[in-house]
């Protein structure tokens, strides 16, 4: 359902005036951005002489960072409630821009932290000790010393920045705003609105009539632009390539994983461990069918709930009660500022509007509050959601409270870690209090959707984007026929005999946004198996395991994301993490064909 904004309770809705209150706030935070971007080119020729010189540039660069992060995300968010409004779709065009003019004028910082030499730096550690506060920054900056370009190109690179990601912008706003789904008639016949964001809720009806209707309009959208979403993506994928190869990585995979702190070994290791793994989803598949009774399994069946509790309807504020009574085992300082986040500071954009942004996410930044945005539907697959979200936020929450600004971004490969964290809890806990059959059974149907969901349909995408990546880098170029074809193959692998795969499933890829984001879908898999490890400990060691699992939260980006894993007593080089998440599937069907 598309809910009125105006007629929602403000209790439901963000206040960013928490931000700015003002549009005079914004401006005057807008014309200090731009003074720091004037002054900053001047550090360049003192940033290498001396320890105050070099400590000066960094800070000056933190300064800068945090107030373009803040204008960012003010105008992101406000954009988000409505891609259709022109004020805040110009307000966020001029953020990138001035992010870009911020780029251009700091190119010079990292390649010029790797001219100094490391005596230097011990010697200038030891003269100004503030600089110590700065030492993770300097590490990761001299990472890149083998990837590093001349200054003329450095700065060549920084100018054209403001060109590039302008796919993934085009992709979104046209997606979200512009392209029209149409009306499909629902289980009462009636004439009702499709879009993205309600798709998958029609997916689930008990009506396979209006579930087919759905998938078949939806696609018959999308396949009216498959051109134009393969140019979009096309475009990505090369812009990525071409980057990693003047950078001189081997490959945008190596390019990409190297800025996550990993290699490729990790990525290639989850792909091959779950398509050793096969079996698993298709016993699930399997059961899928005998359950529903369906003499084939399409396309348009996957997300229809195997039970009829899956239907049952939680207003948002039992959704609240719910999270927070699943996540007092973290204890009561986690519980207790995410209680008061929702329900006192406007933490969550809860329901769907007209123009809305699909989906739902985590933001906000060091000099904010965390901002969740939802499309809420009163599903138990949407409380899940808000656990989800509300790990991210809790993530955030810890990082900054422990750590220096330049310290306290979590990296994205340990991003999804404590959001699934929070999906596992949620469903553990039910299961376990549940005197229901029918509502054990309920659980399990959503504890083995999180399974397919996170950890084999992720890896599915992180296969299809390696490949189309390898192949522009030998020379391919990405066709709506390549694509569609690349991606119905793979579809036909993760998906086996059990299933029909509908041909409208080879264009599923043009609604997948994280595409846009290079090699990003593939730490969805690899959270959710850190994350399975993280729970298991959690309710196998209670208090005496919990303590590690916060100061992980607490590492923020101090440390290497698979440092900080460990902290937590995960080492995510051994494969058999992701064997063991896919153990938990497993038996997670198993329990649920037992009961059933």
């Amino acid at each position: 359902m598309t809910h009125v904004r105006n007629e929602i309770p403000a209790k439901y809705k963000w206040d960013l005036t928490g931000i700015y209150s003002t549009e005079a706030e914004f401006e005057a935070d807008y014309e200090r951005a731009k003074a720091y971007i004037a002054d900053f080119p001047r550090h360049r020729d003192t940033m290498t002489k001396s320890a105050k010189g070099l400590y000066e540039a960094l800070q000056a660069s933190i300064d800068l960072d945090r107030v373009i992060t803040k204008l960012y995300e003010f105008a992101f968010l406000s954009s988000d409630l409505d891609k259709s409004d022109n004020k805040y779709l110009a307000l966020s065009d001029r953020i990138m821009n001035l992010a870009n003019e911020a780029n251009s004028a700091s190119f010079f910082l990292s390649p010029m932290l790797v001219k100094i030499k490391d005596k230097t730096l011990d010697t200038w550690y030891a003269e100004v000790p503030a600089l110590e506060e700065f030492r993770r920054t300097i590490d990761l900056s001299r990472r890149y010393r083998k990837y590093t370009l001349s200054d003329d190109k450095e700065q060549l690179l920084a100018d054209i920045g403001i060109c590039l990601g302008t796919n993934a912008k085009v992709e979104g706003i046209f997606s979200n705003a512009d392209l029209p789904f149409g009306k499909i008639r629902d289980e009462e016949g009636k004439l009702v609105e499709l879009t993205d964001s309600t798709y998958v809720l029609r997916l689930t009806s008990k009506d396979r009539r209006v579930r087919r209707a759905a998938f078949k309009k939806l696609y018959e959208t999308y396949k009216q632009f498959g051109n134009t979403f393969a140019a979009l993506l096309g475009n990505t994928v090369k812009e990525r390539t071409t980057l990693a190869k003047i950078r001189g990585f081997g490959s945008s995979i190596e390019a990409s994983t190297f800025n996550d702190e990993v290699t490729p070994v990790i990525y290639n290791n989850l792909i091959d461990t779950v398509n050793r793994n096969m079996q698993v989803i298709y016993s699930y598949f399997n059961l899928k069918k005998e359950v529903l009774g369906l003499p084939a399994l399409h396309m348009y069946d996957l997300y229809t709930p195997l039970i009829p509790d899956c239907t049952k309807e939680y207003s948002f504020d039992e959704a609240v009660d719910t999270v927070i009574d699943t996540v007092r085992i973290l204890g009561d300082e986690y519980a207790d500022t995410l209680e008061d986040g929702i329900k006192n500071k406007s933490w969550v954009d809860v329901y769907p509007t007209k123009g809305k942004r699909g989906g739902a996410y985590s933001a906000g930044c060091y000099d904010t509050q965390p901002y969740i945005l939802l499309n809420y539907n009163e599903k138990i697959d949407d409380v899940s959601t808000l656990a989800h979200e509300a790990g991210h936020s809790m993530h955030s929450y810890y990082s900054c409270k422990n750590n220096t600004p330049q310290d306290s971004n979590y990296t994205i490969f340990v991003a999804e870690v404590a959001s699934t964290v929070n999906e596992l809890l949620f469903c553990h806990k039910k299961l376990r209090e549940s005197n229901s059959r029918e509502e054990k059974l309920s659980i399990l149907n959503q504890l083995m959707e999180t399974y397919k969901g996170t950890l084999y349909r992720q890896t599915m995408f992180a296969e299809f984007e390696r490949d189309i990546h390898a192949m522009t880098e030998s020379g391919a170029t990405l066709t709506q026929e390549l694509l569609c074809n690349t991606y119905y193959n793979i579809v036909k692998k993760y998906f086996g005999t059990s299933v029909v795969c509908d041909k409208e499933i080879s264009m599923e890829w043009m609604r997948i946004p994280h595409f846009y984001r290079s090699f990003y879908v593939y730490k969805y898999a690899t959270c959710i198996s850190a994350a399975s490890a993280i729970v298991r400990r959690i309710e196998n060691e209670g208090e005496a395991y919990i303590g590690k699992y916060l100061e992980f939260l607490s590492c923020g980006g101090r440390i290497s994301p698979l440092d900080s894993l460990k902290v937590a007593g995960i080492d995510m080089s051994d494969p058999s993490v992701v064997d063991a998440a896919i153990t938990d599937f497993a038996e997670a069907i198993a329990m649920f064909r037992e009961l059933y």
